[in-house]
């Protein structure tokens, strides 16, 4: 009988406990930051859904494409060619790997905010 009376009362202790936490106590997920490298396609491996990109000031990397990966100016993975300039990628390491955000063409053009009226 001994047992009881002490699981009893501790079990109580922890589900108050668990009760009272804010929200805010929750652990928090850990997500690596986001990183952009800008260049020229290296080389395309299309089976492992790679690319590696030379980016002229932090040298070339490998970087994973996968479902989620957002594409604009080009089309999509089948898009990418090795020797386009001035690709842009968005980047977040994920169990080691520099895995695509968004993959773009920079350069793009567009209004960019303007009214689209050039008559001054």
């Amino acid at each position: 009988m001994r047992p009881i009376r002490t699981i009893v009362p501790l079990a109580l202790v922890l589900a108050a406990g668990a009760a009272a936490a804010p929200a805010s106590a929750a652990p928090a997920t850990t997500a690596a930051a986001a990183q952009e490298y800008e260049g020229t396609v290296v080389s395309v491996n299309r089976s492992a859904r790679t690319f590696r990109l030379r980016d002229s000031e932090r040298g070339t990397v490998r970087i994973r494409v996968t479902g989620r990966t957002r594409f604009e100016r080009i089309a999509g993975f089948s898009g990418l060619k090795a020797g386009m300039r001035r690709i842009e990628a968005t980047v977040q390491r994920s169990n080691g790997r520099w895995v695509a955000l968004e993959v773009e063409r920079s350069g793009g053009g567009g209004e960019h905010g303007g009214d689209g009226d050039d008559d001054d």
